[in-house]
């Protein structure tokens, strides 16, 4: 008896061994082989979201793995080169494409001799891959030696299962009932966590039920928790990610999980209904056919549901996993209802531009002091400052269109400028930092690295120094320190030019490096530039607010009468 059990868990093993290893044969092949199509296709195919639901379904029937098909659309989002309202019906799709491995195991691997085609297929799919098994060509000997053996891991299961079916019931461990279809979820959870392929836990759950090792129902449950698990895949992949790819993971397992919950509270009348239709239809009587038809339809059912509801959720995700960055990206101040109070709007205009100072100045700083290509806080800094300059000019224009006094006319366009200042300062941030590698690994004359360091000390202090807010600020001594980072250019410029050309310095690094500092002494001269038009927008913002003080014949009080 002992030995028997033994042999039976060898064969176990074995059997979920061969079935992984198959899959991630096809997988690996079916992608190799694709090429640059896959990503093309996912790149395009979410023109409509039908479009997307259809392109997500046949893509993961293709490589046979939704984790494969969900975790490229999430790098796409990481990316920026998909919307996550698109991203997320190819993540539905993808629900009902890993289907298409249930129907594979119950069609083919319960009906035909395993052995006579998935023999001749392996050894036809080394052959090729031993031929070319860098070309295409070999990428679909891995396919086709992944199908056999995948098949031939089936049929172990299929042995197995059957003398585990003789000699045991799993389900009478369990003690039937809704405790157990609950644990049967949980062993369909466990399954697809730690082989991370819900498609191998359902051809496990299949087999057993084929076995007569676990009844149809609690075999169902182990389906729904075996689909919830896909989702592990997804949330592991966006542990470091951006929110987006984060907010598409989360949207991947909302949609799972409700998912499941629907085809858990209909589960004993979507299994009498299945039964009825496969009877109707002549299929194959078999229960791991039916089980197959089961996870088919709770997933197209999942995407009825979920279907209208796209731009709600999309909405929903969006508010969460926010980033400071990302907030840093919405606007406080700026209220198109203010544009009929005056002092209000140029004051909340005025706050808006501090705002983007703040972060226009943390890039130069970031920019000049790094040593490495530019980080994910200086992109997204870049991201949030376009955006709100973009908001300003919006906020502008509907001020513009409104009866403003004349001060306001003559504001406006400064006003503007300071956002135009500080959004070339962020511009100009990114491309210092771009220039920072090829910085790196040579050694500069002593007197050129000192030049350097100091102009880039003087300039970061400079950059500081134009904060209005700040009690150091002032007009004149930020003009004068400018002139003076100038001529620290000028003779910085010179220096580089005489050692590139006496080869001291190569005249790659050379050029770099003067293009390096010219940017620099740019940011600091924008700074400078925004400073001065910010100080005389905060000098008409106080001459309107003492305007409008009671007693003064106000425009607020002009406005009200009228």
């Amino acid at each position: 008896m002992t030995n028997n059990l033994f042999i039976m868990l060898g064969s176990f093993a074995g059997g979920i061994g061969l079935f992984l290893l198959g899959m991630r044969l096809m997988t690996d092949g079916l992608k190799y082989a694709a090429g640059k199509s896959l990503r093309t296709i996912l790149e395009n195919s979410t023109s409509t979201p039908l479009r997307g639901v259809l392109s997500g379904a046949f893509l993961t029937s293709l490589v046979q793995s939704s984790g494969a098909v969900t975790v490229a659309t999430i790098g796409f989002v990481n990316a920026g080169l998909m919307d996550l309202s698109h991203a997320i019906t190819l993540v539905y799709g993808s629900n009902i494409g890993t289907t298409a491995t249930g129907w594979l195991v119950s069609l083919v691997g319960f009906n035909i001799n395993i052995k006579a085609f998935a023999l001749p297929a392996i050894g036809l799919g080394m052959f090729l891959w031993i031929i070319k098994h860098d070309s295409r060509s070999g990428a679909l000997g891995d396919v086709l030696a992944g199908f056999g053996i995948f098949f031939l891991g089936i049929e172990i299961l299929k042995l197995t299962f059957a003398g585990l079916g003789e000699s045991i019931q799993i389900a009478a461990l369990a003690g039937g009932g809704m405790l157990s279809v609950l644990i049967f979820i949980g062993i369909g959870f466990l399954l697809t966590c730690l082989m991370q392929s819900s498609s191998a836990a359902i051809a496990i759950i299949l087999t057993a039920v084929a076995g007569n090792v676990v009844p149809l129902n609690d075999a169902a449950a182990a389906v729904i928790g075996a689909n919830i698990g896909s989702t592990s895949t997804a949330a592991l992949s966006v542990i470091n990610a951006t929110p987006n790819a984060k907010r598409l993971a989360g949207g991947h397992v909302i949609f799972n999980l409700v998912t499941g919950f629907v085809a858990l509270l209909l589960l004993p009348l979507l299994l009498r209904f299945l039964n009825v239709v496969q009877e109707t239809l002549a299929m194959s009587n078999s229960p791991a056919t039916l089980l197959a038809l089961f996870h088919t339809v709770f997933n197209v059912l999942g995407v009825i549901i979920f279907f209208p509801a796209t731009k709600s959720m999309v909405r929903f995700l969006n508010r969460r996993f926010r980033t400071s960055e990302e907030d840093d990206a919405q606007p406080r101040y700026l209220d198109h209802t203010l544009a009929s109070t005056p002092v209000l709007a140029i004051h909340a205009l005025t706050m808006e531009l501090k705002r983007i100072g703040l972060i226009a100045r943390r890039m130069a700083n970031a920019s000049v002091s790094i040593e490495s290509k530019p980080g994910p806080r200086l992109l997204l800094d870049r991201t949030a400052i376009e955006k709100l300059v973009a908001a300003v000019a919006e906020f502008g224009n509907s001020l513009q269109r409104s009866h403003l006094p004349k001060e306001l006319d003559n504001e406006l366009p400064n006003a503007l400028r300071v956002a135009g200042y500080y959004n070339d300062m962020a511009e100009l941030a990114v491309e210092v930092a771009n220039l920072q590698p090829s910085l790196q690994g040579l050694e500069e004359p002593p007197e050129i690295v000192a030049q350097t360091a100091k102009f880039k000390s003087n300039s970061v202090k400079l950059i500081k120094e134009t904060d209005i807010d700040s009690g150091d600020y002032s007009v004149v001594l930020c003009r004068e320190r400018l002139e003076g980072l100038k001529e620290e250019y000028r003779i910085l410029k010179a220096g580089l030019l005489r050692t590139g050309c006496s080869g001291e310095m190569t005249v790659a690094r050379m050029v770099n490096t003067i293009e390096q500092i010219a940017r620099i002494r740019r940011i600091a001269e924008q700074s400078e530039k925004a400073a001065r038009y910010l100080t005389n927008l905060n000098l008409t913002e106080d001459s309107l607010r003492t305007a409008h003080e009671p007693g003064n014949g106000t425009l607020a009080d002009d406005g009200e009468q009228g």
